[in-house]
């Protein structure tokens, strides 16, 4: 069973909002996900992608790989992290 970390759309036509899923590669991108770990929204102006990057650390030890998209979407929200948890202290 290959996994892949990838975007299913939520959204409504012209409105689009995506949840952030580890499925099976086979599956139809809106199919049954195994993991829902995350949300983004292209519209929000500011931090619209929210993600559990423990839960993307745990699916990605378990072989899954991510989408190109969802693996610079990862990527960017690794280094907004520490920057967040800096400023919160």
């Amino acid at each position: 069973m290959a996994l892949k970390i990838r975007l299913t759309r939520i959204g409504a036509v012209h409105q689009p909002h995506y949840r952030v899923v580890v499925a099976e590669a086979r599956s139809r991108r809106d199919g049954d996900p195994v993991d829902s770990i995350g949300t983004y929204d292209p519209r929000a102006k500011a931090n619209g992608f929210k993600v559990n990057l423990a839960r993307v650390d745990y699916w990605l030890s378990k072989g899954a790989k991510p989408t190109d998209t969802l693996h610079a979407m990862i990527k960017r929200a690794r280094r907004a992290a520490p920057a967040a948890e800096v400023a919160a202290s």
